[in-house]
């Protein structure tokens, strides 16, 4: 059994020094056997709440994807990553074990024997589609798909306008690309959408003035230059752009960046300094980005990388540009990494660098894809990054058919917007209760990046400018990206509009478990071993037994008429610690049996019952009424466990007049702080 160690607040261990203020003269003092009784050894144990980034990695796990995966809780697992809290379909009991027994447990080093008491949050209550929605997939429509809702490669715009509204085309777009889609999935579909309707055949065609001039600065570049670069967007990812001028291609770092904010043949004006980032040449975070407009661009033929050329590619000089480049080999996910192993002999990988949701859901683990994008940086000596572009896995691969990269032949203003899309067996639409942040949105709220740190502090006062005539009892899903633990990922939040606010229903509690580490795993085990070792000065058993103490002095005591828990009247002895209606000793750290004391205390309470009579009734009442009242008191948090016998083990001891000996009394939570004997060790009889 554990021996499970309890923590108790500095207030509480004050007052119990306070209770122990007996003079050398105490009965207590006198007794054969305390002083040499040893305390029962302690094992290794703790307390600890969860944080943020331990839900990214319980979700993140392999051995919990799998295990989600199966019992199709995929998207649960998910949000317990995003929203940090377990749910009704992922529970802590179940899933945490795997992140305990990884690398990733911050008591990893704790040995056999240990326990950790977890807290952690839970969201019970909710629809199933907060958890779906959350885990939608991603999906930008391309210009091949403006082309097909234009009717042409030469007259369309790359966004929807007024004549040709999202809302009539989008629908078949997204079935066309999820043409294997199931019931219940959702996509969140991000798209350009115009007020003003485009002119074809001249007088539509937005031209920057100045005409914008691509710059030849970067193919000689340094780095610590403060440098105004004129180029045109070329590949995005999570954390920047590849931006290429006229002499070559560099890539700048935004920190966090949606690479949905411009497409590829934006040109754009870069103000900001040139840095060496791991020996390769890119533009420091802070730097100021103008988009000026849009133009034709084409890539260069990509370096095919073999092994044996990427190894070669570890020894490249120091601060070059960017180079685009293909690679074909395996798929290795580990945690947020996903490298490409080109071959097993060979030193160097690829990276996916800051790899979007849409990409990640294209790179499974273990399968073969070629990449092609542009080759940015070298990290840990051996790690490739690429930004990359196109992901090719087949014919029928979402990448390979978004890889052609044009631009509109007539631009208009236009502005990104997202919308969600929910797929019912047969049909795709918009679910009417449903809002998705867009670009603009974020904004609003004076973000910097698309992206919340604290969703509901705002989603509030969304939803009431965007719902002003919302009825009362009216629910809606707010689908955001949240930034916590240095990734952004989508969460769903529901709200109900109280007739006055919005509420969000999270459903949200806090749990305490148990775990223990037994033959070098850890698994969920709610019982709880407390060991109350005999002998003067044990805070523990001080504790317990005082709380005994004083239960017995208000319950029994004060209705004789008692007034002071130290007269020496009724039950409780004059020093105020040690009682004989059970035989409870806070000094001692013990029960203490002796018919004769206990008779010599209040004689009137025994009346005739003989010495056997009052030990079995000490016994009983310990056990039964007053042990029982202490536990209610000292853990008012115990709650019965649906499924399980949540059992509580307490190692105590007892003295007799000539020896003293150890036991066990067993518990049952049966209701909110209620214990329900079981059995004790001193008699398995008992009654």
């Amino acid at each position: 059994m554990m021996n499970n160690k309890i923590n108790i607040p500095i207030a509480a261990l004050a007052a119990m020094a306070a209770l122990t203020g007996c003079d050398d003269n105490a009965w207590n003092d006198r007794l054969d056997g305390f002083d040499s009784n040893p305390a029962i050894e302690q094992k290794e144990s703790a307390d600890y709440t969860l944080v943020a980034a331990d839900y990214k990695n319980i979700a993140s796990d392999a051995t919990n994807k799998a295990m989600a995966e199966e019992a199709g809780a995929a998207a649960e697992l998910a949000a317990v990553g995003s929203k940090a809290c377990f749910n009704d379909k992922v529970t802590a009991r179940e899933y945490i074990p795997a992140w305990l027994n990884s690398a990733k447990n911050p008591y990893l080093t704790l040995s056999d024997g240990s326990a950790l008491r977890l807290t952690y949050k839970v969201e019970t209550g909710l629809p199933e589609c907060v958890y779906a929605s959350a885990a939608a997939h991603l999906f930008t429509v391309t210009d091949d798909d403006y082309m097909q809702v234009w009717g042409s490669n030469e007259d369309y715009v790359d966004a929807f306008a007024p004549s040709h509204p999202a809302s009539k085309f989008l629908a078949p777009i997204v079935a066309d690309y999820y043409d294997d889609a199931e019931a219940g999935e959702y996509v969140i579909v991000t798209y350009n959408e115009s007020a003003q309707e485009p002119v074809f055949g001249g007088g539509g065609q937005v031209t920057p003035t100045p005409p914008f001039e691509l710059s030849n600065v970067i193919g000689t570049l340094k780095a610590d230059e403060n440098v105004t670069i004129n180029g045109v967007l070329s590949g995005a990812c999570g954390s920047g752009f590849t931006l290429t001028d006229a002499s070559g291609t560099i890539f700048v770092y935004m920190g966090s960046f949606d690479p949905a904010t411009y497409p590829v043949g934006t040109q754009l004006t870069v103000t900001g300094t040139s840095t060496s980032f791991k020996g390769n040449l890119q533009i420091a975070s802070g730097a100021d980005v103008e988009a000026v407009g849009t133009q034709d661009f084409t890539y260069p033929a990509p370096v095919v990388y073999t092994p044996a050329t990427l190894d070669a590619e570890l020894e490249r000089p120091s601060d070059v540009p960017a180079v685009y480049c293909q690679m074909t080999g395996k798929v290795a996910v580990s945690g947020n990494n996903i490298n490409i192993v080109l071959s097993d002999d060979a030193t160097a990988k690829g990276s996916v660098y800051y790899a979007t949701e849409a990409q990640k859901a294209l790179l499974s683990d273990g399968e073969t894809v070629t990449v092609t994008g542009w080759f940015i940086s070298i990290s840990g000596g051996k790690y490739c990054n690429v930004v990359v572009n196109t992901i090719e896995k087949g014919s029928a691969s979402v990448a390979s058919r978004r890889a052609r990269t044009v631009r509109a032949a007539v631009s208009v203003p236009s502005q990104t917007v997202n919308a969600v899309y929910y797929y019912d067996g047969s049909t795709w639409s918009v679910p009417s209760d449903f809002d998705v942040l867009s670009p603009a949105d974020y904004r609003a709220m004076g973000q910097k990046y698309d992206n919340l740190t604290a969703p509901l502090e705002y989603l509030p006062a969304y939803l009431r400018v965007n719902h002003p005539y919302a009825q009362a009892d009216e629910t809606r899903y707010v689908l955001c990206k949240v930034y916590a633990s240095g990734e952004t990922s989508y969460a769903c939040y529901s709200f109900t509009f109280n007739g006055s606010e919005w509420v969000n229903n999270n459903g949200v509690t806090e749990e305490t478990s148990q775990f223990v580490r037994t033959g070098g795993k850890w698994i969920y085990d709610p019982n709880v071993t407390i060991t109350l070792p005999a002998g003067k000065g044990q805070e523990l058993s001080t504790l317990y037994f005082q709380t005994c103490v004083d239960w017995v002095y208000e319950n029994k005591c004060v209705p004789l008429g008692d007034t002071s828990i130290t007269s020496g009247k009724f039950w409780v002895t004059s020093y105020g610690n040690n009682e004989y209606y059970s035989g409870t000793s806070a000094y001692q750290g013990n029960v203490d049996l002796r018919p004769g004391s206990a008779r010599s205390q209040y004689t009137e309470g025994w009346g005739d019952l003989t010495n056997e009579q009052i030990v079995e009734t000490m016994k009983h009442r310990f056990t039964h009424e007053v042990f029982p009242a202490a536990l209610s008191k000292l853990h008012p948090d115990a709650t019965p466990i649906d499924g399980l016998d949540l059992l509580y083990f307490i190692n105590f001891s007892a003295y007799n007049g000539s020896a003293t000996t150890q036991y066990t009394v067993t518990y049952k939570v049966v209701a909110p702080a209620t214990f329900e004997f079981v059995s004790c060790t001193w008699d398995e009889s008992a009654e």
